[in-house]
């Protein structure tokens, strides 16, 4: 089995922008449903947008590359920004020594 390192290439390099993109839209509309009368409603819309994107340039980025292995390294990219983005959020919602205190 040979790897096509150029198309793992341009599947991360497509991946990460867009990936980041999906769960800062995750974030956003998260924000937007803790505080709407309607939070289911802005749940589904946000989670329909972000995965028809996600899927969407998943699809042409492996159609324009050609190869399989585009889709690999957009996977892989998808995971990194996951590990990120659950590492930066439960970094900033870490309760604090004087919170945990009653403080």
């Amino acid at each position: 089995m040979t790897v096509n390192w150029p198309a793992v290439l341009l599947g991360f390099s497509f991946g990460l922008p867009v990936s980041a993109l999906f769960f800062v839209g995750l974030a956003w509309g998260m924000r937007h449903a803790l505080s709407a009368d309607r939070p289911g409603l802005w749940l589904m819309a946000s989670s329909f947008c972000r995965i028809a994107v996600l899927l969407g340039a998943g699809f042409l980025v492996t159609a324009s590359a050609g190869s399989n292995w585009a889709i690999a390294g957009y996977a892989l990219a998808f995971l990194l920004a996951r590990l990120v983005a659950v590492r930066w959020a439960r970094i900033s919602k870490a309760p604090t020594a004087a919170t945990q205190d009653g403080a």
